[in-house]
């Protein structure tokens, strides 16, 4: 489990693929600040669910004091409104399918592998039809100078001409 110092603007621990250690200053100018704020969020989220499950019966009727799940709440929409002014600063775009990921559960650094090993395999794919056409292609130069020699020029064309075209 993670907790967020706000004194010490770090984190007690961190997860084992995060790209930077728990002890590192959290990157400096608006981004930073938010998130700082993210943190803090996390942090009253993680207070206000603890709340909720310690509010037992007896303290329902607590004279003369304010709910502490009323003040969890307050605090995280007091999170939630800053970082709703600071994200208008930050023109980062972040693809909804990400989004999405986070919603359903789902480690977005997966969305990203899935993303990458199936271009890769795309690519191999394309790499072999274009294989496959390039060697159509010279097994029919090599019919068609056989059965029209005075094609050969223009199939065959000199590396000097390719060049040129390039």
């Amino acid at each position: 489990m993670t907790s967020y110092n706000p004194e010490s603007q770090t984190l007690s621990s961190h997860a084992p693929d995060s790209p930077r250690s728990s002890q590192s200053p959290p990157p400096s100018g608006v981004q930073g600040d938010l998130e700082l704020e993210l943190l803090g969020l996390a942090n009253a989220l993680y207070n206000l669910g603890t709340t909720v499950i310690n509010d037992s019966t007896k303290d329902r009727d607590r004279p003369g004091g304010a709910k502490l799940v009323g003040l969890g709440a307050n605090e995280v929409v007091n999170h939630l409104m800053s970082i709703d002014n600071k994200a208008q600063d930050i023109r980062t775009m972040i693809p909804f399918q990400v989004l999405s990921d986070i919603d359903n559960a789902r480690n977005p650094m997966q969305l990203t592998k899935e993303r990458l090993e199936r271009a890769a395999t795309e690519n191999q794919f394309m790499n072999g039809k274009i294989a496959a056409i390039d060697s159509y292609r010279k097994l029919l130069n090599e019919a068609l100078t056989l059965n029209f020699p005075e094609t050969a020029e223009y199939l065959h064309p000199h590396q000097d001409d390719i060049k040129m075209e390039l």
